[in-house]
């Protein structure tokens, strides 16, 4: 294992962790884009660009980001007071880890455990080259419904915030 990959890791699980630990909703979802971010840096270390970039694009970019306005246009001025852990929190851990004991006994039973695969190289450029060619209208009509879709939501979020007292 390399520093750059346990540095990756690390921030990855650190991201995580606060995103699950946190109990202001836009700082889970900030906390969850750097455990995006990391992850994407992983993809990049792997040599895997395009489900990087992809990531970058779709989690940090996309998701993220709708998460925050979901967020910001749904929740009421006073935050509900609720318990930190569920009731069922014992009953969650242990079916947690039994399906995590599953899992791990199938990997290590499994051949591919030990079998080490030969490097492929995927190359983004050809995708991006089909993208901004071959499928150039699609793509620019989906970012401006995407667009249009944005900016509706922000009207209405606006709309509703002149209304309340």
């Amino acid at each position: 294992m390399t520093v750059t990959f346990l540095i990756l890791a690390a921030l990855t699980l650190a991201g995580t962790v606060a995103a699950m630990a946190m109990r202001n909703l836009i700082h889970c979802v900030l906390a969850l884009t750097l455990g995006f971010a990391g992850l994407a840096a992983l993809y990049l270390l792997l040599g895997a660009q395009f489900v990087g970039f992809t990531q970058i694009l779709v989690y940090v970019g996309a998701v993220a980001i709708l998460a925050v306005f979901v967020i910001m246009m749904t929740q009421s001025a006073i935050p509900a007071m609720q318990s930190i852990f569920s009731s069922f929190w014992v009953a969650g851990s242990v079916v947690a880890a039994a399906v995590f004991a599953v899992l791990a006994w199938a990997i290590c039973r499994s051949g591919f455990a030990s079998q080490v695969l030969p490097p492929v190289e995927a190359a983004v450029h050809p995708i991006g080259d089909a993208l901004m060619h071959g499928y150039v209208l699609p793509l620019e009509i989906m970012g401006l419904l995407l667009t249009a879709a944005m900016i509706g939501a922000v009207v209405l979020a606006m709309h509703e915030k002149r209304r309340t007292p």
